[in-house]
């Protein structure tokens, strides 16, 4: 095996393991998504646990970007889309530590979501720039990531997002904190808007 293949299958159970204690009742309620909504799920994996509900969410005549940086999640993703008839689901492969590489209009964007990708980057400021770029005016960018508490699971506490950080560093990336919570028993939310 090499070791790009497995970085990938690491990358894919990080991933599933962190979906898997996710609330995704709370999160898609706290998105507060409506029909007609142009939204990406930013580092979406292989098996659609957003993507999908957020496609019914928007209806046909909204879209959901679904984005990762492994081609064979968006080859999953696209395949599950056409198997249960979701052409409102559009894939596209992106590296989001780089600004301008996501090939989705600037200013675009209803909503972005960031779930438990953040912990995964080195240049999270970078994300976070990109996140916002497609954002709309009034657009709201959705993070959530792990708590940051010691638990036998999941990331190292290094590799946590620092919450407080992101909500001190918000008004100079050009959002404003709209709303803060808990999004399951180890994972926390928050909800910025681009000012």
């Amino acid at each position: 095996m090499e070791k790009k293949d497995l970085s990938d299958i690491i990358y894919y159970m990080k991933t599933i393991s962190a979906n898997i204690l996710l609330d995704s009742k709370i999160i898609l309620e706290k998105a507060n998504i409506s029909a007609g909504m142009k939204i990406a799920d930013l580092g979406c994996g292989g098996h659609g646990y957003f993507v999908f509900p957020l496609a019914q969410a928007v209806g046909r005549a909204g879209t959901v970007y679904a984005v990762d940086i492994l081609k064979i999640m968006l080859e999953n993703i696209r395949r599950k889309a056409n198997i249960e008839t979701y052409p409102n689901v559009k894939t596209v492969w992106s590296d989001l530590e780089f600004f301008g590489a996501t090939k989705i209009e600037t200013m675009s964007l209803d909503k972005a979501l960031l779930i438990n990708v953040l912990f995964q980057s080195k240049k999270r400021i970078n994300v976070l720039r990109e996140a916002i770029r497609m954002l709309k005016k009034n657009g709201e960018l959705i993070i959530i990531d792990w708590n940051e508490q010691a638990i036998p699971f999941g990331p190292d506490l290094e590799d946590r997002v620092k919450f407080n950080f992101l909500k001190e560093g918000a008004h100079k990336l050009g959002i404003e904190l709209k709303e803060e919570f808990s999004a399951g028993q180890y994972h926390h939310g928050l909800i910025f808007k681009k000012i």
